[in-house]
């Protein structure tokens, strides 16, 4: 037996005023899903937790995934109310270039994540100093996705250290 445990043995509830969302989520939920989301938690709870990292300093939980159930208490009166304010949280402990991971791969799963907030966290990533092997294995990228992400971003940062090959000389006349 394995000693290891996952996150989602340890859900504790969190108060609303507890938490908050991360500057860096890719995903985008349109409002009819919106509604939906907030029918579906009316109907049938809370079914999975929010995967959150906890700010000691500030004794602050950050969403890592599950912007959109969090958002839902804490705009839905009747479910904050129903749930007493409090929202059911599982809490990684990741560093930020981790958790940017965490949240792509989780919103990637699900297929949905915006372009141009994607190529924002890749840039950061690349500014933070990982290399395009942790980018793909860490955000689930191909080498050719990655580099066309950063073809989008047209930034410069993103190819610096880059070695291209001359694959023609202009001749001068």
């Amino acid at each position: 037996m394995s000693e290891y445990k996952s996150p989602v043995y340890n859900v504790i509830g969190v108060p609303i005023e507890k938490i908050t969302a991360n500057d860096y989520n890719p995903n985008a939920v349109a409002p009819p899903e919106m509604a939906l989301l907030e029918t579906s938690i009316w109907e049938d709870g809370y079914t999975q937790p929010v995967v959150t990292v906890h700010d000691k300093e500030n004794d602050m939980y950050i969403v890592v995934d599950g912007f959109h159930r969090f958002l839902t208490l804490k705009n839905s009166e009747r479910i904050r109310e129903r749930e007493g304010g409090i929202l059911p949280c599982v809490v990684l402990d990741k560093a930020i270039s981790d958790r940017m991971a965490s949240t792509i791969r989780h919103n990637r799963a699900r297929g949905s994540h915006n372009i141009e907030l994607m190529s924002n966290i890749v840039t950061e990533l690349v500014e933070m100093g990982k290399g395009d092997r942790w980018i793909c294995k860490h955000i689930g990228m191909s080498p050719d996705e990655l580099l066309r992400m950063k073809q989008i971003t047209g930034l410069a940062s993103l190819f610096q250290d880059k070695d291209f090959s001359e694959a023609w000389d202009a001749e001068v006349s």
